[in-house]
């Protein structure tokens, strides 16, 4: 891995703890947070209709738009919608420290940060896990 995505990476795993320290501070019930954590995930159905279908599904709960608008339920008082967005946040930044970009159409496995799976690795690096030594 790359210094940069490394750092990158880092950043996002930062993200992710500053939004779960902050929603511990909301008084919410913790039984919240393990039952959202990985609803975004729901949007992989998507992919049932094809993979044009499911990176649309997938994306519009995978950007970071809407879960910041959510945070303005700070500014009406409104702490349910403020920690629905600080466990959306953390979800998000999960991923990203994962490695996980939004998808492509063209397959799940395709996201703007790179393929993910098995087949991302580069060439050169199979052919040095091929080589026998010697």
């Amino acid at each position: 891995m790359k210094p940069l995505d490394l750092v990158i990476r880092l950043e996002w795993a930062i993200v992710a703890l500053a939004a779960v320290i902050f929603y511990g501070s909301t008084g919410i019930s913790w039984w919240l947070f393990g039952l959202l954590i990985l609803a975004p995930d729901l949007s992989m159905s998507g992919y049932l209709a094809g993979p044009r279908v499911g990176a649309l599904a997938y994306n519009a709960l995978h950007i970071l738009i809407v879960p910041v608008l959510l945070l303005g339920g700070h500014m009406w008082g409104n702490t349910a919608a403020m920690a629905v967005a600080l466990i959306w946040i953390a979800h998000i930044a999960i991923d990203r420290a994962l490695g996980y970009g939004l998808k492509l159409p063209t397959g799940f496995q395709d996201t703007h940060l790179g393929r993910i799976g098995h087949k991302a690795r580069t060439a050169k690096e199979n052919q040095s896990l091929t080589r026998s030594p010697g």
